[in-house]
C-alpha cells in the first residue's frame, strides 16, 4: 500500500476543491474549504503524487481568467472544473439537490424529477470524465466521492477498464423501496459500479446499495462482493472520522477560553445545550426546538437552570423548502422565548450565521449537553467533534439513531428524532446524569474517536482500494491472453489424438430466465461440428438427455453425457447409465420442492430421470435467496440418510444420486481413449470436479470466481472465439 501511494499518483475528484476562488478588485483569491470531505483526505491529499480534481466555487467566462486561476490552482497540485451557470443551476441546485439530496434522505415530498435537469447532471458528469481523460493514465488511483459524481465511475470505466476507482457515497443510501421510486435508478447504479470498491459511511447504507443491486440488476453477492461484467467489487462501510486531536486542543486555546468566559458572565451559571446544524429539513431541528419547548413546560423547576445555544449554519437560502424551514425555526424560536423570557434569562440564545474554529470550540466547551437529532444524517461530525473537545470528562451527547455516527457512538444517550417525548426525556436524563456516569461514556466514546479519525477513515478506504485490486489481477494472471492461446493451438495442432469436454449452460451460450430458451443457434453447431472432425468432443452437461438429443444429438462424432455424468450416450449409440441407480428417492423430495413453488413465485421443478432441480431466476432475487437458504438446510437434514447430494447452481438447487458428478464422468473417454491432448471447459461448481481431476491438463474457467482451472475467460463469446480457432487450424 505504501508503494502505491508513493509511485502512483492519486487522483482526489469532488464536486467542489478544498479550496474556494473569489474574485475581488486585486484579482482572485483562494481560501480554504470548511467541510469534513476537505479535512477528511487532508492526509491522502498531502502527498505530492495527489492531484484534485473539482470546481473552483465561481463561474467564469473568459479563457484569460479560466486560464488565469488555473495556473493559481496547479501550484497547489489541484485541477479546475469550469461549470456554466446553466450546469450549477440544473446539476447542483437541481438534481443533485432537488432530487438526490431530499430522496435518498427520505423526503420524498420534497423530490422533483425533471428530465432536463437529469440530462444536465449527465452532461456534468461527463464534463467531469473529459478533465480526468485528459490527465490520468491506466496505472493511476481515481478516487470520486459524493452524490453529485454518480455516473462518472462507471463513465470512466468504458475508456480505463484497467484503471483503479474507488467511490465514496457521503449521504445515506436509501432502501430498495424508497429508490425504487427514482427514474434513473438502473442508470446510476451502473455508474456506481464503475468502481472497485464502493464505500458508505455504515452497514445499512452499504446493505440498501446491495439490495438495489441484486433487485434491479439482477446481480447476485456474497457477503460484500459481487461481479458485474466481469470483475469483482466491493461495498463497504468506512465511518469517516475527524482530525480529534485538533478538537481536543481547540478548546484550551486561548482564544477559545476568552470567548467561553465572555459567554459565561450572562449565563448565571445555567446548564448549557448546544445544537449545531446546517440550515436543511434533514437535520430535524423543528423537532429539537418541540421537544425543548416541551421540556420547558412539563418540567417547570428547570427554567432559568437551563438554556439552548442553536447554531444555524445558511444554506441554500433560495430553494423554497430551506426558506419555509427558515421561517419556521425563527416562529419557533420567538414563541418559544416569548413565552419563557425573563429579565435574567433567555431560554434560546438563536444564531443564524457560522462560526470559525475558536468559536466552535467555545461553544463546545461552554455545552453541558450537546442535542444533535437529525432526522437523517450521513455521519454527523459535530458529534465527534464534541465527544473530542470535552477533554475535562463531562458532558453529555444526545444523538438521533438516524445519525450515521449512532452506530459508533452508542454510549451517548440515543433517541428518536421524531418522538417528541425521547427527546424530552433524554434532555431530562442527561441533566440528571451523575458525573461518573458521563466520565465512564465520554471516556469510552473518546477512544474510538480518537482511534477512527479521518487519517484512519482515508488510509483505511485507500488499503482496501488496493486489495481489491490486487484480488482482480490474481483473477488476470489465468486469463488466457494471444500467447498462451497460441501455446493452445499449438499443442492442439502436434497432438495425435484429442479430447475435449464441453459445458454447455454458461460455457456455449449464456444464462437465460428461461432455461429453455438457450437452444443453440446454428453458429455454434457449426463450430462444435467443425471442431469434431479432428477430436474427440464430449459435451457433458447438467441438462436431461432428452434436452440434449433434441439440441445437439445430430451432431456427428459428439458425445454427450446429461445429468451431470448420470447418463451418457456415444455418438450413434443408445443412452446408457453409468452406474445403476434408483429414483424412488422422488416420492419423499418432490413434495417439499413443491411447498417451496408454493411460497416462491416465479419458481418451478425440473424433473430429470434422476434428479429434482428447484429454479429460482424468474422469481424476486431477495424472496429466491431467502428461500433458497430455507430449502438447502431443509433438503440436507432429510437427504443426508437418502444416499443424496445437493448441488447449489446459479439460480437452481439441484438434487441428485451421491456419487454423480463430472469428474468422474470424464474418467471414462480418457482411458478408453489415451489421448495426449485434452481440454475442459466449464463455468460453474459442477465443473470443479472435472478440472480437478485434469490438474495437469488445459482448463478454462468462465467467468469470475475461485477455481481449479488452469485458465479462465469472461464470457461464452470467448470460449466460442477459442473454439473458431482451434477449428480453423484444425481444418
Amino acid at each position: 500500500m505504501e508503494k502505491d501511494k508513493k509511485h502512483r499518483r492519486i487522483f482526489i475528484v469532488s464536486n467542489r476543491l478544498p479550496v474556494t476562488v473569489k474574485k475581488n478588485s486585486k484579482g482572485f483569491v483562494l481560501s480554504p474549504s470548511v467541510g469534513g470531505l476537505a479535512t477528511g483526505l487532508k492526509s491522502i491529499f498531502e502527498q505530492e503524487n495527489c492531484i484534485w480534481i473539482g470546481w473552483p466555487g465561481l463561474t467564469v467566462k473568459s479563457e484569460a481568467e479560466k486560464n488565469n486561476i488555473t495556473v493559481k490552482l496547479q501550484k497547489l497540485r489541484m485541477i479546475p472544473i469550469f461549470l456554466t451557470p446553466q450546469e450549477i443551476k440544473k446539476s447542483y441546485e437541481g438534481f443533485c439537490n432537488v432530487t438526490i439530496w431530499p430522496l435518498f434522505h427520505y423526503f420524498s415530498q420534497f423530490t422533483e424529477y425533471d428530465t432536463r435537469m437529469w440530462d444536465i447532471y449527465k452532461r456534468v458528469n461527463h464534463k467531469f470524465y473529459k478533465q480526468i481523460e485528459s490527465v490520468i493514465n491506466e496505472d493511476d488511483i481515481v478516487w470520486i466521492h459524493d452524490y453529485h459524481l454518480l455516473l462518472l465511475p462507471g463513465i470512466l470505466r468504458k475508456s480505463f477498464c484497467k484503471l483503479t476507482i474507488g467511490f465514496f457515497l457521503h449521504i445515506p443510501f436509501p432502501s430498495y423501496e424508497v429508490y425504487l421510486t427514482l427514474p434513473y435508478r438502473k442508470e446510476i447504479l451502473s455508474g456506481i459500479l464503475g468502481s472497485d470498491l464502493v464505500g458508505f459511511h455504515t452497514f445499512d447504507y452499504a446493505r440498501h446499495f446491495l439490495s438495489a443491486v441484486d433487485h434491479l440488476l439482477d446481480i447476485d453477492y456474497v457477503s460484500n462482493q459481487l461481479v458485474y461484467h466481469q470483475r469483482i467489487i466491493k461495498v463497504d462501510s468506512f465511518p469517516l472520522g475527524i482530525d480529534y486531536e485538533t478538537y481536543a486542543r481547540g478548546g484550551k486555546s486561548q482564544k477559545a477560553l476568552k470567548i467561553v468566559s465572555k459567554h459565561k458572565r450572562y449565563l448565571n451559571n445555567c446548564k448549557v445545550i448546544l445544537s449545531i446544524d446546517r440550515l436543511d429539513y434533514s437535520k430535524g431541528i423543528i423537532n429539537r426546538l418541540k421537544g425543548y419547548n416541551m421540556f420547558l413546560e412539563l418540567y417547570p423547576e428547570y427554567r432559568e437552570k437551563v438554556t439552548l445555544f442553536i447554531i444555524v449554519v445558511p444554506s441554500r437560502s433560495k430553494v423554497p423548502q430551506y426558506q419555509q424551514i427558515k421561517f419556521e425555526i425563527d416562529k419557533t424560536v420567538g414563541e418559544i422565548n416569548g413565552r419563557y423570557n425573563t429579565i435574567g434569562w433567555t431560554p434560546i440564545h438563536y444564531y443564524y450565521r457560522s462560526f470559525n474554529f475558536d468559536n466552535i470550540s467555545a461553544f463546545y466547551q461552554l455545552a453541558d449537553i450537546a442535542l444533535i437529532t437529525p432526522l437523517r444524517d450521513g455521519m454527523n461530525l459535530v458529534a465527534k467533534e464534541y465527544i473530542a473537545n470535552r477533554q475535562e470528562k463531562t458532558g453529555v451527547l444526545i444523538l438521533s439513531e438516524m445519525a450515521g455516527a449512532a452506530t459508533e457512538l452508542d454510549e451517548a444517550i440515543i433517541i428518536n428524532p421524531n418522538n417528541i417525548m425521547d427527546i424530552v426525556n433524554g434532555i431530562k436524563s442527561a441533566l440528571d446524569m451523575p458525573v461518573r456516569e458521563q466520565h465512564e461514556r465520554l471516556q469510552s466514546m473518546q477512544q474510538k474517536v480518537k482511534r477512527y479519525t479521518n487519517h484512519y477513515w482515508s488510509n483505511d478506504f485507500f488499503d482496501r482500494l488496493i486489495e481489491v485490486k490486487n484480488l482482480q489481477k490474481m483473477m488476470e494472471a489465468k486469463s488466457i491472453d494471444q500467447e498462451i492461446l497460441e501455446s493452445i493451438i499449438t499443442q492442439y495442432e502436434t497432438a495425435r489424438k484429442r479430447l475435449i469436454f464441453l459445458d454447455y449452460d454458461g460455457t456455449l451460450v449464456d444464462f437465460s430466465k428461461d432455461p429453455q430458451r438457450v437452444a443453440p443457434d446454428d453458429d455454434l453447431l457449426k463450430m462444435i461440428s467443425q471442431l469434431s472432425k479432428k477430436s474427440h468432443v464430449v459435451i457433458i452437461s447438467g441438462r436431461d438427455k432428452n434436452t440434449l438429443d433434441k439440441w445437439l444429438g445430430d451432431l456427428e462424432s459428439v458425445n454427450l453425457v446429461a445429468e451431470h455424468g448420470a447418463w451418457y450416450r456415444d455418438y450413434n449409440n443408445e443412452w446408457q447409465l453409468i452406474d445403476p441407480m434408483s429414483n424412488d428417492w422422488k416420492r419423499e423430495i418432490r413434495p417439499i420442492l413443491d411447498f417451496y413453488v408454493g411460497r416462491t413465485p416465479g419458481s418451478f421443478i425440473e424433473e430429470k430421470d434422476f434428479s429434482l432441480v428447484w429454479h429460482y431466476r424468474k422469481t424476486t432475487s431477495e424472496l429466491g435467496k431467502i428461500r433458497a437458504r430455507e430449502l438447502s438446510q431443509n433438503l440436507r437434514f432429510i437427504t443426508s440418510s437418502l444416499g443424496l447430494q445437493i448441488l447449489e447452481g446459479n439460480k437452481v438447487i439441484e438434487v441428485k444420486n451421491n456419487g454423480i458428478n463430472k469428474g468422474r464422468a470424464v474418467l471414462r473417454w480418457i482411458q478408453q481413449l489415451s489421448p495426449d491432448f485434452i481440454m475442459a471447459i466449464g463455468d460453474d461448481k459442477t465443473d470443479e470436479d472435472i478440472f480437478n481431476q485434469l490438474t495437469e491438463h488445459i482448463t478454462i474457467k468462465v467467468g469470475i470466481g475461485t477455481t481449479a482451472a488452469n485458465y479462465r475467460v469472461k464470457t461464452p463469446k470467448d470460449i466460442r472465439n477459442i473454439i473458431i480457432k482451434i477449428a480453423g487450424v484444425s481444418k
